[in-house]
């Protein structure tokens, strides 16, 4: 039976994983609601999928019973790379802004998770 770590989804990388999802899930739904191009839905929705691997892995302790790949240098590298190529179809779909839809997705996906300190003014 697999063990299961409850308290990772809480932690801040549980939760930042978690909202990283979101978000591109949010940016797919844009891009698919605006029926913009293939690259900017494959993309956005190769956001949802990935994190979810490794916060699937995370969460079920997998990296601690596959010792070949060492898990947090391999995460880091795919959130480095992910976060390039997530800048670049973004800043697309916003310099483009083929419809409104579209720009509101490159805009979610730009600005990201984000902690509000302080109130509204």
């Amino acid at each position: 039976m697999v063990a299961v770590d409850a308290g990772f989804p809480r932690s801040p990388r549980g939760a930042l994983k978690l909202g990283r999802m979101l978000v591109a899930f949010v940016a797919f739904v844009c891009f698919v609601a605006s029926k913009a191009h293939e690259a900017y839905t494959a993309l956005a929705i190769m956001e949802v999928i990935i994190p979810l691997l490794f916060f699937l892995l995370y969460l079920l302790k997998l990296d601690k019973k596959i010792t070949k790949l060492f898990w947090p240098l391999a995460d880091i590298f795919n959130s480095v790379i992910s976060a390039v190529f997530l800048l670049i179809v973004c800043l697309c779909a916003v310099i483009i802004k083929t419809n409104e839809v579209t720009l509101a997705g490159g805009k979610i996906s730009i600005s990201g998770p984000r902690e509000r300190n302080g109130s509204a003014k």
